[in-house]
């Protein structure tokens, strides 16, 4: 049984910023820790903190815009010079770090093509109701009073409509927050929102940090609890953060997470007791693959503890494939944030052409229950099968709940010094292989180490990905010395 290397005790300086059965959970018993405070529990800083100011040209906030885009930027702007091609360009660069679903474009383009999708009508180009046109709002609502499992029926008048769930993060944050004030997240979390956040609103995150370790009342690896909100929560306010919301993602990114009714009450009561908004991100809510697994909706919860803060958002990037179609909703009862977010929506709009499109598509109920979801299913778990199988082989750890695209992979025992300097050396070394993974930091984990692997993607891609990921760590020589004593083992009873 492989064992997992030491991890470096000191957490990030900021939070903003961007199984011999190995399988997908970390042993409980032998990794069970005695419970202890540690210093590492949050974290609030400025993102911009190792800012260096260059561009004569811009203003302060134009250098802010660019440096954010330089820094994220860069393993992609490799990715887009060299991407791999079948026959263009077969020793290209392998894209296993962007979370997209590459599985179903046979099923869309199909779908897309037909003669509905394809109607203009005088009042799809001229300006729209800046909140969405009524027949598009209209069908998101029955949508989502359906997928999502809604008591009672969710109402138009709820619903905003923008060009994805980056301008939504950027939208609530601007019309919810005052400059410099915070929103408390779970990390590791998908980092971007970092951005999102703060290029607008100037709003900074508080990060809560989850641990791989199994200690105290947790029954998972990485589990959020109400707990370490509350700490995290005391720990902005002793420095002097204030902070006005809470996000959580659900399904999660990059852990794949998914939180039980229970759970997610548990954090509503902790954002009313602290009168905190909370901002739920449901993107992957139709791509859990698992179907052992049970999703909740926070939307089909009786009586949500505060409806009035209470926003949740969702798109059609991930659970449809189409992330460069550009479309995202908010639901949400709180009349005043529905309307401010439409103002800016003056930015962030659909052209009518394409709220048709969507309008249509969601309206589809067969076509989506009975081609499309099973059919988009059942490839995710083949290739997340094949994925896993594959890391198994290699001996390596990883956690994967069954839902999202992607599996959160432990490299911790390649890491020498197991710091994030030799997280990034081993993730340059990917990228020079011909493989783009994502690593840990990027996701504000605080444990060096941790890389998220995409595997919605076709399976000769994938076969040529995990080869090349094969050579990388065969051909790595050190391995970190004096590892913990947790390990990994296939999880007992259901698959979590």
């Amino acid at each position: 049984m492989a064992t997992l290397p030491k991890k470096e005790s000191r957490a990030p300086n900021t939070c903003l910023g961007l199984d011999t059965n190995y399988g997908d959970g970390l042993e409980r018993e032998h990794s069970r820790k005695p419970d202890h405070k540690r210093p590492e529990h949050y974290g609030v800083g400025d993102p911009t903190t190792p800012f260096s100011s260059d561009g004569s040209h811009l203003s302060s906030r134009g250098r802010i815009s660019k440096w954010f885009w330089d820094l994220a930027e860069e393993g992609y702007r490799t990715y887009h010079m060299d991407e791999y091609d079948e026959d263009k360009n077969p020793n290209g660069i392998i894209n296993l770090g962007t979370s997209e679903n590459k599985l179903c474009f046979d099923l869309l383009s199909s779908r897309l093509s037909q003669s509905d999708m394809l109607q203009v009508k005088p009042s799809l180009l001229q300006y729209p109701d800046w909140r969405g046109h009524l027949f598009l709002r209209e069908e998101v609502a029955r949508f989502l009073s359906f997928y999502c499992r809604s008591p009672a029926p969710l109402k138009p008048e709820n619903v905003v409509v923008l060009n994805g769930c980056a301008s939504l993060f950027s939208a609530l944050a601007t019309v919810l927050c005052e400059v410099g004030e915070a929103f408390l997240i779970p990390a590791p979390y998908y980092g971007a929102i970092t951005q999102h956040v703060y290029l607008y609103g100037n709003v900074q995150l508080v990060c809560v940090y989850l641990d791989s370790e199994v200690t105290g009342l947790d029954t998972r690896p990485f589990q959020l609890t109400v707990e370490k909100l509350e700490v995290a929560l005391q720990g902005a306010n002793a420095e002097g953060v204030k902070v006005k919301g809470l996000i959580l993602i659900n399904p999660q990114n990059p852990l794949g997470d998914i939180y039980s009714p229970g759970e997610l009450r548990e954090y509503l009561e902790f954002a009313k007791r602290h009168e905190l908004h909370v901002v739920v991100d449901e993107v992957y809510m139709l791509s859990v693959f698992e179907e052992s697994l049970g999703y909740h909706s926070v939307l089909s919860l009786e009586r949500l503890p505060d409806p009035q803060r209470t926003h949740v958002m969702w798109a059609t990037s991930k659970d449809f494939g189409m992330s460069g179609l550009r479309f995202g909703t908010l639901y949400t009862e709180n009349r005043d944030v529905a309307t401010a977010v439409a103002s800016l929506c003056r930015y962030h709009g659909l052209s009518g052409l394409v709220q048709h499109q969507v309008a249509q598509l969601l309206q589809d109920r067969d076509w989506i229950n009975q081609v499309y979801l099973p059919e988009n299913h059942a490839r995710l778990k083949a290739a997340h099968a094949y994925v896993s199988g594959e890391l198994r082989a290699l001996g390596i750890p990883f956690l994967s709940r069954g839902a999202g695209f992607f599996i959160w992979v432990d490299l911790r025992k390649y890491l020498p010094k197991a710091t994030f300097e030799e997280e990034r050396l081993l993730w340059r070394r990917f990228l020079d292989k011909k493989v783009l993974l994502s690593f840990g930091k990027a996701f504000e984990c605080k444990e060096p180490g941790w890389f998220r692997l995409v595997f919605s993607d076709k399976a000769h891609r994938l076969r040529l990905g995990m080869q090349r990921i094969r050579k990388v760590l065969t051909g790595t020589l050190r391995v970190a010395e004096d590892p913990p004593s947790s390990r990994t083992q296939e999880p007992r009873g259901q698959h979590i």
